[in-house]
């Protein structure tokens, strides 16, 4: 079988996640593998993509195998597959799956990525391996990603496959109006961040109602106008110092223009199940802030044109990001319904959230993704130093072992409830002390 390993890594043949595919095809040697460096020669498939069809026609299977970056794959990948949708290629006979790792920081939102694109494209796909950064290192790694491979071509020998989970919505857009601009304070200030083309005469209009209807200044920021260098490398030059290594002056761009507002909004229009591959080097490019949550507190909303309801990976993905940095989400309006209200409701509730200081606690999406960032950074704190002097600076180690007193009275409960004699003898009391304390917090409100 003649298996093509497009490797989504900027940094080629240097990647951590393409040496576990050098390592499948040295344990599947009856196969015949193929490497595509999609990820650190995009600039030169943007030019000429002829030999990334020929490569691709050639392939009985496809892996895409890459480092989980933000919540997806980088941004390099994501052009390469937004101009492999563009080619509109056969894929008749071909089947796809994936190879990824990371640190598990949502690598299901990246595969369902995958999936989705797979599925528009028509390429039947299997189910990915999600490896940690270090499995191949071990045994038991190496054990797990044969055992994939091997899974993966007897699933194939069948003809047995993932379904496809995308849906089609319902196609009709609706048209923002836009009123006169309301009397602006301009003591506070949001920013809309956009990738607007000239031809996106709905998303323009969504944007200049919610400017107009919003209390507070407004700017718009459009990074189509920024020259970026290129998606980022994944060099870790900027964990010591914060600077990135590309001379575009991003870095500060994004500190000193797009952070010191009062509230952040992105208005996009959906392209192949996401915000597309120039807002993909845009929240790659953030990484010059490391796993510092940076604009924790901040409102985040959003502008969507497009078939937002049946974008299921999408809708987890904008949650889980203002969940993970401590934003409040006030909102997402979309062109698909009553337009005009979802926007005067999202710039009424993000005035809200700007003059309360509204921020609701973390749900699982949040509390989960900080405790992978938690004990990462603790871990390699002497590499990511700016992480770690953040982290502590702002309590976000709460690592369990250390409380002390929780462990201890725990214990004491524990073998109260053990002592069947004891345990009879205290009876309801055993709750009555439970919840005393929240009593208190009632009579003292």
């Amino acid at each position: 079988m003649n298996i093509l390993v497009i490797n989504g890594s900027p940094k080629g043949k240097n990647s951590i996640t393409l040496h576990t595919a050098l390592f499948l095809e040295k344990k599947f040697a009856g196969h015949s593998f193929s490497y595509l460096d999609a990820g650190q020669k995009i600039k030169a498939f943007e030019k000429d993509f002829s030999g990334a069809l020929e490569a691709v026609r050639k392939a009985d299977l496809i892996i895409f195998c890459y480092p989980v970056y933000t919540f997806l794959v980088p941004s390099q990948l994501h052009r390469f597959i937004e101009l492999l949708k563009a080619a509109g290629l056969d894929f008749s006979g071909k089947a796809a799956t994936q190879l990824t790792t990371s640190k598990h920081f949502y690598d299901i939102t990246a595969h369902r990525f995958i999936e989705d694109n797979c599925a528009d494209m028509g390429i039947p796909f299997l189910e990915g391996l999600s490896a940690d950064m270090d499995d191949i290192l071990s045994e038991k790694g190496q054990k797990q990603a044969v055992d994939w491979l091997e899974f993966t071509l007897w699933k194939l020998s069948r003809g047995e496959f993932k379904r496809p989970q995308t849906a089609a919505g319902e196609g009709i857009r609706h048209s923002a109006s836009v009123p006169e601009p309301v009397q602006h304070d301009e003591s506070k200030k949001a920013v809309i961040v956009t990738d607007l083309l000239p031809e996106d005469s709905g998303l323009k209009a969504m944007i200049d109602r919610f400017v107009a209807v919003f209390p507070y200044g407004c700017d718009v920021i459009n990074i189509q106008d920024f020259p970026f260098m290129g998606g980022c490398l994944s060099c870790f030059s900027c964990a010591a110092t914060g600077k990135c290594v590309y001379k575009d002056g991003f870095d500060d761009f994004l500190r000193n223009t797009i952070h010191k507002h009062d509230a952040i909004l992105y208005a996009f229009r959906i392209k192949d199940h996401s915000m597309g591959s120039r807002f993909k080097i845009y929240d790659d490019r953030q990484f010059c802030n490391g796993h510092r949550t940076v604009t924790m507190g901040t409102p985040f909303g959003y502008l969507v044109e497009g078939d937002y309801a049946v974008e299921e990976n999408l809708r987890m993905l904008l949650e889980a990001r203002a969940q993970v940095g401590g934003n409040f989400l006030a909102g997402v309006a979309t062109d698909e319904h009553d337009v005009d209200k979802e926007i005067d409701a999202l710039a009424a509730t993000v005035a809200y959230a700007m003059e309360k200081h509204y921020t609701p606690p973390q749900n699982f999406l949040g509390v989960g993704g900080m405790k992978i960032f938690r004990d990462l950074i603790y871990m390699m704190r002497g590499l990511m130093r700016a992480d770690h002097k953040f982290f502590k600076s702002h309590g976000q180690y709460d690592f369990p072992q250390k409380q002390w007193k929780t462990s201890l009275s725990m214990y004491l409960v524990g073998g109260m409830m053990n002592n069947p004699k004891l345990k009879r003898k205290l009876g309801s009391k055993m709750t009555d002390g439970m919840i005393a304390p929240y009593k208190k917090v009632i009579e003292s409100a």
